[in-house]
């Protein structure tokens, strides 16, 4: 045909092709909860996916995290779920149990070596008996979180690679204070979320070599000898010495007593960095401290799921292989909210030379020598509610600190007999 003109014919069919062609253009839903800029960032990892795959389009939806899980729920029971969505890996034995997750086994298994690069304990949460039905999206790891310019006006040390929880328990006693004079402190020494285990409590109920549960027997264990160690340096830290505010007094300056610049001290993930990398006060991290069993942290990980409803998994597969793969890793990279699965791309210059902050990054990559999976099992969110309720009894002076432990264990054993697989 080169070189010569087309005839009316030939020139219809093309057409036709060409329209039939765009009529198969598969269009997948990849749905997740997070912030708009989050949303931003997933919607380039969806354009450079379809730059290399121009038959497959990518609609992304972004909800906050209330928002998004009550949208799943609907369009799952209306039998139109997404084709892909993020899973948080305590609650995907729930969904997972439900089944209602198409099994990605085959798909791994097709494509040997695909999980090689990716550290081996993000996976872990996402293993069953019969195989893979999700995969780790990125991870988190714990650190200590510390506003330099309230060490140094103290007078005290930066956090180091020695501190003990004696020394972190100093510290944040040296950094509590009543600047203003008025007899009421308006500077704590540290902050922390207590309801859940990560980011605060877990870490040192199993650094002073404690565990949370035992899902095979069904037996919630923070109330071991070794983990009433960690609650009674808890309870003196927080009810004796007052280096944490309360409930109460947190509240007139919002939800991160860090974040506000009213506490020396933090613990949280890499997704606290680009919200705190705005503060005007100088800010850099430090490993937890070690306890009598050494040091500890937990890690989590968001992940992918594809419904099993799914109209398109093979096209829906594709992305979770692209998102995963080194290019969609090292575009998710620079957001700054979380770790790459990937090796290759977490120990580059995609995420360690990230400019969401002028912080030691590879120190949250350094954790995973000493992280602990945080628990991941069917009931989850039933039995950290229950337990985090009873704990709270402790906090707010209602109840002594092992009476608080003990209801939380009696609550959290039927919570996991409620759920047993």
């Amino acid at each position: 045909m080169r070189g010569k003109a087309l005839s009316g014919a030939a020139l219809a069919a093309i057409v036709f092709v060409a329209a039939g062609a765009a009529r198969a253009e598969t269009e997948i839903t990849y749905q997740l909860w997070g912030s708009p800029q989050e949303g931003e960032v997933w919607q380039k990892v969806a354009k450079e996916f379809e730059a290399q795959h121009p038959d497959i389009k990518v609609k992304v939806e972004v909800n906050d995290w209330d928002s998004y899980w009550e949208k799943i729920r609907v369009l799952m029971a209306g039998g139109t779920p997404p084709d892909v969505f993020a899973m948080d890996a305590p609650l995907y034995p729930d969904w997972q149990s439900r089944g209602v997750l198409l099994n990605l086994q085959p798909y791994i298994d097709a494509e040997p070596g695909i999980l090689d690069d990716i550290y081996p304990i993000t996976l872990e949460a996402y293993k069953t008996k019969d195989g893979y039905f999700g995969l780790p999206r990125d991870f988190q790891t714990i650190v200590l979180y510390y506003n330099k310019d309230m060490f140094d006006a103290a007078g005290v040390a930066y956090p180091n690679d020695d501190w003990t929880y004696d020394d972190f328990r100093k510290a944040a006693k040296a950094l509590t204070k009543d600047l203003n004079g008025d007899g009421s402190i308006d500077q704590w020494g540290f902050w922390a979320e207590v309801l859940d285990p990560e980011p605060y409590w877990g870490a040192v109920v199993w650094s002073f070599g404690g565990d949370i549960v035992d899902i095979p027997n069904g037996k919630t264990l923070i109330g071991s000898e070794q983990a009433m160690q960690a609650w009674h340096f808890i309870n003196d830290m927080w009810l004796e010495d007052k280096s944490m505010p309360t409930t109460e007094q947190l509240q007139q300056y919002g939800t991160d007593g860090f974040q506000a610049g009213i506490a020396a001290m933090g613990v949280s993930g890499h997704w606290s960095v680009p919200d705190y990398a705005p503060a005007k006060f100088k800010w850099a991290v430090a490993p937890l401290p070690k306890g009598p069993a050494g040091r500890a942290t937990g890690v989590n990980s968001a992940g992918f799921v594809i419904a099993k409803a799914s109209p398109h998994p093979k096209e829906a597969w594709e992305f979770v292989k692209f998102a995963t793969g080194p290019v969609g890793q090292a575009e998710a990279a620079k957001i700054g909210l979380a770790i790459p699965i990937r090796k290759s791309v977490a120990e580059s210059p995609a995420y360690l030379a990230q400019t969401s902050a002028p912080i030691d990054h590879k120190l949250y990559i350094d954790a995973l020598q000493y992280a602990h999976v945080k628990p991941v099992f069917r009931g989850y969110e039933e039995w950290s509610a229950a337990v985090g309720d009873a704990l709270n009894n402790a906090w707010t002076g209602a109840m002594p600190i092992d009476d608080a432990v003990a209801e939380a264990v009696q609550n959290g054993d039927d919570a996991l007999a409620k759920n047993r697989q």
